[in-house]
This record gives C-alpha cells, sequence and structure tokens, in this order.
C-alpha cells in the first residue's frame, strides 16, 4: 500500500507483520471494551462489520457479548493469520473476508454496527464512508477507534521513536499529541455523532512483547527489509536494558461513534 499522505508515499504491508501482529497486537485494555459496550457496540444479536481488522483482535476480544463479527481486512494474510488466532481460541462463528473498506461487496442494509479500530486513516475517507452508510441498517452505528502512545509524556516511548526515524525517517507515525475532538467533513450528511470519548491509560509490556509490538509499526516491520529489521531490534534491545521491567506506558484512547441519519 502506499499513501501519498503517510510516510511521504513509502510502500508498506502490514501482511508481512502477520505472525508478530497475530500474538503482540493484542494489546487494548478492558477498559477500552467496556467502554464500548456502554455506547451500544457488542450487544447480544449484532451483526458487526469491523473493517480493516488485522488479525481480528476486536472481534476475538468481544466474542463473547453475544454479537456476530464480521472481519474483514484488503491484506490476505492479516486475514488468514486473523481466522487462525480465532479458530485456536475455539470461536468458530466469527466470519472473515478479504476486501477493502471502500468496497466490501456485502449487501445494502447488512449490518447493525461498523467498526474500525487503529485504520481508518489508512481509508479514503469518503468513500469509505459512503460504504459505511450503504451497508448500515437504517439508524446504525458506526464506530472509529484509536490508541495511540504518548511520546511527550513516556521517556520510552520518545526514545522509541527516534530509534524508529533512525531507521526510517520517512515514518510518519511520530509525535501523536493529545487528540482534540471536531465534527470530520466524511461524517457530513451522511452520520450523526452519537458519543466521542477520549481517556488516558498506562498499559504494561514485558520489554519483549512490547519489542514484538514495535515490529509491527507501519514504520519498521511493514516497510524495513528483513536486515533492517534485525538491526532495529537488536539496537532496541540493547536501548531497553537500562529500564526496569514491566514498562509502563502512557496511550490515549479515543472513541467515536456516529448513527447513520
Amino acid at each position: 500500500m502506499k499513501l501519498n499522505d503517510i510516510d511521504r508515499g513509502k510502500e508498506f504491508d502490514f501482511g508481512r507483520t502477520s505472525d508478530n501482529y497475530a500474538k503482540f497486537r493484542d494489546i487494548y485494555p478492558q477498559s477500552m471494551y467496556d467502554e464500548l459496550v456502554r455506547l451500544g457496540v457488542g450487544k447480544s444479536g449484532q451483526e458487526i462489520l469491523d473493517l480493516g481488522s488485522g488479525t481480528a483482535i476486536l472481534p476475538i476480544n468481544t466474542h463473547n457479548t453475544g454479537a456476530h463479527f464480521t472481519a474483514t481486512d484488503i491484506s490476505e494474510n492479516q486475514i488468514k493469520f486473523g481466522r487462525q488466532a480465532a479458530l485456536e481460541r475455539g470461536f468458530t462463528d466469527i466470519s472473515f473476508k478479504v476486501c477493502s473498506a471502500e468496497d466490501t461487496g456485502f449487501e445494502d442494509n447488512s449490518f447493525d454496527v461498523v467498526t474500525a479500530v487503529q485504520c481508518f486513516h489508512y481509508f479514503d475517507a469518503n468513500k469509505a464512508a459512503r460504504e459505511i452508510k450503504r451497508i448500515l441498517k437504517p439508524n446504525g452505528l458506526f464506530c472509529k477507534i484509536f490508541m495511540d502512545w504518548l511520546p511527550f509524556e513516556d521517556e520510552v516511548i520518545g526514545e522509541m521513536e527516534a530509534l524508529v526515524l533512525k531507521y526510517n525517517p520517512e515514518w510518519s507515525g511520530a509525535g501523536f499529541r493529545k487528540f482534540e475532538y471536531t465534527f470530520p467533513k466524511w461524517a457530513e450528511n451522511r452520520f450523526e455523532l452519537e458519543a466521542a470519548r477520549s481517556f488516558d491509560e498506562t498499559i504494561e509490556f514485558s520489554k519483549e512483547a512490547w519489542i514484538k509490538r514495535i515490529l509491527t509499526c507501519r514504520g519498521v516491520g511493514a516497510s524495513l527489509s528483513n536486515q533492517r529489521v534485525r538491526e532495529f531490534e537488536n539496537e532496541y534491545r540493547e536501548l531497553l536494558k537500562k529500564y526496569d521491567e514491566p514498562l509502563a506506558l502512557k496511550h490515549q484512547i479515543h472513541i467515536e461513534v456516529y448513527k447513520s441519519s
């Protein structure tokens, strides 16, 4: 995938990271899933489509709500590993499909809820919003979620970003500042805002889990050569030796819920 406004147009492919992604990107805290349920996402009997699902982290972790999930992603490898992860947990009722967010191929009015976790910025926003509105049932919900680390509030994260930029100067994923919500243009004349929630969480990682999580980063495993990834990993292991375990790292979670108008 190449996008002009991301990494200066440098190509990236999360499918290259799928093995680590399935094992080490299950990082969202229970507070996020609890908030989704409070906002009406994950009710028993709901048909939920998870766009850009990667290795199906959201469907797997909200499976116990009684909703039925369909996980989609543009990467065949991500879907392969997501299906495998679901089966390993005995979740045989999650559906999977390889497709883009802009052209899912589903029928009109198919879903009660559509979710997009950590991925909407990779979509063509207007085309994806049009497709989401088409496949949602009347008064259906679209839930957009992201979680970002806070480099200006956490020394470990700031050092990590500096190292990623050393290996990949084109990476545009550094320097996140706390999010302030404004109603987006893609939602105009399509959706009404139901809720916008932001909250901070400190999330604990072992050093190994954090290293592997960073290897799935767009600026590392999804774009660097295998040799450069190994070099990055070795240098980062050395850098982390000065810190105690577990690493307690600061993040912000933001959830937006829209109703189809």
